[in-house]
């Protein structure tokens, strides 16, 4: 990279480069040098005197902004300095919005501009009044139902003998000059789809790829509802349960960690752009993805999740709510939370990712992914009758030796292997051995 993340060079002035004097202000100041090459070698520039006097008024009657501007000289040669700081309200040239984004200028268009101008006046999408929307629009057992919740959280104690329907949704932030906010009709709207179209959940059950898709369902409400209706479907419909029994007793577990699918679809809920797609949640034979459209906050990567972290949530005015109801900590322990409930229950990390434009959480229905499998030394046979041992429920070693055309003696030494890496167990004697995985 050319360029560090706040500095430009330039070999010579173009009024154009008032675009990357936009972006610096709109977002974390920066530095341009006139006379520089691309590799910031001194070229020097001849008409300095000129460019002294035209920069500083061209940028003061362009983009309404003072800079500092300073003319150097080294070894003969002259080159300008223009440093910019950073703007707490929006600068625009010619009527369009630029934003310094890592090495790159960006013009800001569409959802990325509404949200750029909102943050620039202190506000967030859900903190914003939705005119459309009256009192009428709001279901009451909604909020009857969150009042129980809130007294169970302990964190709202004024609200159990609070009865004014307004007054409850003032004292939550979800109310100004008597007009309802975006965060009142997500969260207890009667049809939050009438105003916002894609604030639902969409889940689908795939086969072996994504182009393999079985069946899938949407989940329709306010996000309360969406919460408890998505993992029941999930529960009902889409995962597997295991069965085991005490005495005779029937107990079913669920394939992944409650907790960390709980908390995974709070977090897609809470967090997502609900100018965007839907959450979408995508349930695989050996995985489970979520994926909400949005972005980490500037400065977070995806792998700072799994650690302690700030929380900046990216709708804060639905994630004071959701804490109040006791659905989420305050503290950014969410994704911490899902980690380790996957790492108690004996499964591989969840992966976090930001991609397609949102935050992707997975998580391992067991052990058994590619990257473990090659990390412990797996050879092609063996990770190839991992593979066939997760779709079936057993093989046999003549159907090992079958399968790969091999001897008796290299299939017993492979399955001895998987045996003594905790992978497969034994079961049965002579011609009714067989072997299975070991799930956990």
């Amino acid at each position: 990279m050319n360029e560090h993340q706040n500095i430009e060079w330039k070999a010579s002035w173009r009024d154009e480069y008032l675009k990357w004097i936009c972006g610096f202000a709109n977002s974390n100041g920066g530095k341009l040098y006139i006379g520089k090459s691309d590799k910031g070698e001194i070229v020097g520039i001849s008409n300095y005197k000129k460019l002294m006097e035209d920069i500083p008024n061209k940028i003061q009657t362009t983009l309404g902004i003072v800079c500092d501007v300073n003319l150097f000289e080294i070894n003969g040669k002259h080159f300008i300095e223009i440093e910019v700081k950073p703007y707490s309200i929006a600068i625009s040239y010619q009527g369009k919005y630029y934003y310094r984004s890592g090495s790159t200028k960006q013009e800001l268009k569409g959802n990325s501009l509404n949200e750029f101008l909102l943050k620039k006046c202190g506000k967030t999408w859900d903190d914003v009044v939705e005119s459309r929307a009256s009192l009428s629009d709001i279901d009451f057992k909604a909020i009857e139902s969150f009042k129980g919740a809130a007294l169970k959280s302990k964190r709202l104690s004024f609200i159990e003998d609070e009865s004014d329907l307004m007054q409850i949704l003032d004292n939550l932030l979800l109310v100004e000059n008597n007009q309802l906010k975006r965060a009142a009709i997500l969260l207890f709207g009667k049809y939050p789809t009438r105003f916002y179209i894609n604030s639902y959940v969409k889940i689908g059950r795939f086969g072996e790829t994504d182009d393999d898709l079985k069946y899938q369902e949407i989940i329709e409400g306010n996000i309360f509802e969406i919460a408890d209706r998505t993992l029941d479907v999930l529960d009902k419909k889409f995962l597997i349960s295991p069965i085991s029994y005490e005495g005779i007793q029937r107990i079913e577990k669920w394939t992944y960690p409650y907790k960390a699918v709980r908390e995974a679809i709070i977090n897609s809920i809470a967090h997502r752009n609900y100018n965007g797609a839907p959450v979408q949640i995508s349930v695989y034979n050996d995985k489970l993805v979520f994926w909400n459209e949005g972005t980490l906050p500037e400065g977070m990567t995806a792998e700072d999740l799994k650690r302690k972290h700030s929380s900046r949530p990216y709708n804060p005015v639905i994630a004071s709510v959701f804490f109040k109801g006791g659905l989420i900590e305050a503290w950014g322990r969410g994704t911490i939370k899902i980690v380790n409930e996957c790492i108690d229950a004996g499964l591989p990390e969840p992966d976090f990712n930001a991609e397609y434009g949102g935050i992707t959480v997975t998580l391992y229905r067991d052990k058994y992914t590619q990257k473990y499998l090659i990390d412990i030394g797996l050879n092609e046979r063996q990770l190839k009758a991992i593979v066939y041992l997760k779709e079936h429920s057993k093989i046999t070693s003549s159907e090992y030796q079958s399968f790969f055309n091999i001897t008796n003696r290299t299939a017993l030494r492979d399955l001895n292997e998987l045996i003594n890496k905790d992978l497969i167990q034994k079961r049965g004697e002579k011609k009714g051995t067989y072997y299975f995985l070991i799930r956990k």
